[in-house]
């Protein structure tokens, strides 16, 4: 049975099944992410994350939610032609989800109670918390929205060498 993250799944925007456990060795960064937030330019350092590691093992998704003041309003099309338009994604991204609650998708209830943010709270504070996952599966760190992607390359790397 498959273990850590690998045992969520997802669909992508265009509402293809997206398995968790098909990235079984690969370093996974999970982000929450919305297209109106002040974060929003962040979008530019995943794809340059993705583009930089992503032959090397690093899979990038990206988790649409609506749940912080509103920034996400649009559906999976509007949302993906914004990311391509405006930061020529080509990561992962995943159907729009919530991130906290009793609606929260059933993979970031294990995300929050794996990684806790600051003062030791699981829930998601903001558009674009990031969580790094080692390959076997496991949760190895949780970041705030305000680490940008560029930042992360040190502990990916060490990561992708487990």
């Amino acid at each position: 049975m498959a273990t850590g993250v690998y045992q969520f799944s997802t669909k992508t925007l265009d509402g293809k099944p997206l398995e968790l456990k098909d990235f079984a060795g690969k370093v996974l960064l999970i982000v929450n992410t919305a297209s109106k937030c002040g974060f929003t330019p962040q979008y530019d350092g995943l794809q340059k994350l993705h583009e930089e590691l992503g032959q090397d093992g690093l899979v990038i998704i990206g988790f649409p939610c609506n749940q912080f003041g509103k920034q996400e309003p649009g559906d999976e099309s509007a949302i993906g032609a914004f990311c391509q338009k405006n930061y020529g994604v080509s990561f992962l991204m995943s159907e729009k989800v919530d991130v906290n609650g009793s609606e929260a998708h059933p993979l970031y209830q294990y995300l929050t109670k794996e990684a806790k943010g600051i003062l030791g709270t699981s829930a998601i504070k903001w558009n674009f918390t990031k969580f790094l996952i080692r390959k076997n599966g496991e949760v190895y760190d949780r970041y705030a929205p305000t680490t940008k992607p560029e930042d992360l390359k040190a502990d990916i790397r060490a990561l992708m060498a487990e």
